[in-house]
């Protein structure tokens, strides 16, 4: 359960965080499980920690935003399907649901809630934009991109970094899998000694795990293959597992046992 979500100011008014909404959706996503009505009554109990007048203003929050997921539900399926849109016509229905957010919700709370993802979203547009646009060159272009990327929250920034380190990585081990070395010391140049050694540890696990999964896998068929049926079956794969897997990995070999 996402924490952080109960703050409130000096006067024991709520105060419209990130967390709040992500409390919500932490719920709400297990619609199809358990009814509307299920779920609303847990989001309710959840808030019943806060104290007046934060948890009158919470279940107020939460209604506006239940029916603001109605309208946002509406308003899509007023849109219907479109193989293709420009940057603009992304940009207009942006718009539209940005406005629909503060139709239901106050400013601040609107703010606090989407923020990021509307930083995000316009982001994504200005990108769209600029790759379309047969006017820049390709220097021009890349500049724009990084002038883009720089205005979006430093959050958010940092994450996309974050996440583009991992992104140059995979294409790293791909380019230098027949040289370790050169990337043992990629690794260590751009994630730092600890990070790397962190990195190497766990890729070697990883590397071991396949082993035995593959060998694993090959007496499963062979097991499988001379038929055996009920409770005789069961106890067979379960003792092979325990050939090969113990503690957290049989729970893993279990899973994807599982998936077959």
């Amino acid at each position: 359960m996402p924490g952080g979500w109960a703050e409130t100011d000096s006067n024991g008014s709520l105060v419209p965080t990130p967390e709040l909404r992500q409390l919500f959706e932490y719920y709400l996503s297990a619609l199809g499980e358990e009814t509307l009505p299920q779920l609303v009554a847990r989001i309710e109990q959840a808030l019943a920690r806060l104290q007046e007048p934060a948890r009158s203003e919470a279940l107020a929050t939460l209604e506006n935003y239940l029916d603001y997921k109605l309208a946002l539900g509406e308003l899509e399926a007023s849109y219907g399907y479109a193989a293709t849109l420009d940057a603009h016509q992304i940009q207009q229905r942006m718009a539209e649901i940005r406005a629909l957010r503060r139709n239901w919700m106050d400013a601040p709370t609107a703010e606090a809630f989407f923020a990021s993802d509307e930083a995000i979203d316009q982001f994504q547009v200005e990108q769209l934009r600029i790759r379309t646009d047969q006017s820049l060159s390709e220097m021009e272009r890349e500049q724009a991109l990084t002038r883009a990327e720089e205005a979006l929250p430093p959050a958010v920034r940092e994450a996309r970094r974050e996440t583009r380190k991992f992104t140059d990585y995979q294409q790293a081990r791909t380019e230098l899998a027949n040289d370790p070395q050169a990337l043992s010391a990629w690794r260590k140049e751009r994630f730092g000694e600890e990070a790397a050694r962190q990195l190497e540890e766990e890729e070697a696990r990883q590397r071991a795990w396949e082993v035995k999964w593959q060998a694993y896998s090959a007496e499963l068929a062979e097991l499988e293959r001379l038929g055996i049926a009920g409770p005789e079956r069961e106890a067979a794969i379960d003792a092979l597992r325990e050939d090969y897997f113990e503690g957290a990995e049989k729970l893993r070999a279990e899973a994807l046992d599982s998936l077959r």
